[in-house]
């Protein structure tokens, strides 16, 4: 037994001479080699893997690596039962598991063409083998990755970030390299391009578990990343790649999207790569800062984007709108509430409420009459809003009951030539609608 764990050790360390390219393809003593690949082949074709074993172990100790790929793909499959059914000897399992990884870089190094297949085979082996060991994971990994790049599988990309915040908690890493994987691994994952819907589907899900690892990790505090990305955009203030790690990862960390540094590298990424999305992102930042008139700009950018779909284009201009109304801009909130209500039957309900509010809320100069019309006008809204959506009709009769109290009454209307029923065109703050007049 002492002997046969040498001989397994040996495995992880075996190299070939370069006087063996010089010797053939199946090296110095080219009958053993071709016997024995021969012997196990037969074997291991019956799946009687037992038996294939010794002949193979001992056409790996006398073939090149270049005299047959399969020798190293088979090895693999042998060495993974051996880990199994030695899975309470550690020293013995251990030997095992780096013989393993050692097929998976000989493949790699002697048939490049496979290499990122080799590669990504041993990251995962390397994620069901290694146990209790994260410095060795993460090295495996970052050698991975460095060789793939944006072909290393999805799962290796997740399972390198859990490698390096397991360093991070043992206080073996610190927070920018694990922060600079997560940034790197991201934007490898963006870069991939899956082969079907299955790896479509499993790169989606590394995304989403990525970002949820990092962000329950706590690596990194919002101060921490101010303090890292503020001095690093200041300098290069024009790098767009820099600014988009810093949105990212700083849209994963909890409350650390109000901060100067923030706004900052999103107006950044606007300018440079100007998109409805960034545009509407910074109508969401300045509006929730309060800059009214800087919000409504980068609305209507993100508004005037060919890249919008119509039913997106119609939630946004019914936000802009709301948002218009709540910072006192009636005449700009009317005009995109009607703007939705002509464009888009599914809100139109929704954008009559809210054009009846608007005139209800309005406060017009002029005498009593003038003064009284725009409730005329908020209960036509409201009486629309109802008949567009049913959904809305309790709480529009709410408001019509509300609005109706400040009608003019009939001798007051009488005084100023305006009798019940007669057409009235009202102008009020930049708006202007024809309504009927009505009387208490």
């Amino acid at each position: 037994m002492k002997k046969f764990i040498l001989v397994i050790l040996a495995l992880s360390t075996t190299l070939v001479g370069t006087n063996v390219f010089a010797q053939g393809k199946y090296g110095a003593d080219s009958a053993q080699c071709v016997t024995n690949l021969s012997f196990y082949k037969e074997y291991f074709k019956q799946k009687n893997y037992d038996e294939a074993l010794p002949s193979w172990r001992k056409a790996y100790s006398v073939c090149p690596p270049t005299a047959n790929q399969n020798l190293l793909i088979d090895g693999t499959t042998l060495m993974r039962r051996l880990i199994t059914a030695n899975a309470k000897n550690a020293t013995y399992r251990a030997a095992l598991v780096d013989s393993l990884l050692t097929l998976h870089d000989t493949r790699a190094k002697y048939y490049p063409n496979y290499a990122v297949t080799a590669l990504n085979n041993k990251g995962l082996d390397l994620s069901n083998y290694v146990k209790n060991d994260p410095k060795k994971l993460y090295d495996g990994f970052e050698g991975i990755i460095a060789n793939n790049q944006e072909q290393t599988r999805a799962t290796v990309l997740l399972f390198d970030l859990q490698a390096a915040i397991d360093l991070f908690q043992a206080g073996q890493l610190d927070a920018e390299t694990v922060i600079n994987a997560y940034q790197r691994n991201s934007d490898l994952l963006e870069k991939a391009a899956p082969a079907n819907d299955s790896e479509k589907e499993q790169v989606a899900n590394v995304k989403n578990d990525m970002g949820s690892l990092f962000a329950a990790s706590k690596v990194a505090s919002c101060e921490s990343l101010i303090a890292l990305y503020s001095p690093r955009l200041a300098a290069d203030p024009n790098n767009l790649q820099l600014a988009q790690s810093i949105v990212k990862t700083m849209s994963m960390t909890d409350g650390c999207d109000e901060n100067d540094l923030f706004l900052q590298a999103v107006t950044t990424m606007n300018n440079l790569d100007p998109s409805a999305s960034s545009a509407y992102y910074l109508f969401r930042l300045h509006g929730a800062r309060g800059n009214v008139d800087e919000a409504i700009v980068y609305m209507e950018n993100a508004l005037a984007s060919e890249e919008v779909e119509d039913a997106r284009k119609a939630d946004w201009t019914y936000e802009l709108a709301t948002f218009c109304f709540k910072n006192g801009q009636n005449a700009r909130a009317f005009e995109y509430a009607s703007k939705v209500a002509e464009e888009n039957e599914a809100l139109s309900g929704k954008a009559y409420f809210l054009i009846g509010n608007i005139w209800g809320a309005s406060r017009c100069g002029g005498n009593e009459i003038e003064r009284r019309a725009p409730y005329w006008v908020a209960c036509d809204y409201m009486n629309k809003a109802k008949a567009a959506d049913p959904s809305l009709a309790e709480e529009a009769n709410r408001y019509i009951s509300q609005y109706s109290v400040y009608f003019p009454e009939t001798a007051e209307a009488f005084m100023y030539d305006i009798t019940k029923g007669q057409s009235y065109t009202v102008v009020c703050g930049g708006m202007r609608a024809t309504t009927t007049v009505r009387t208490r």
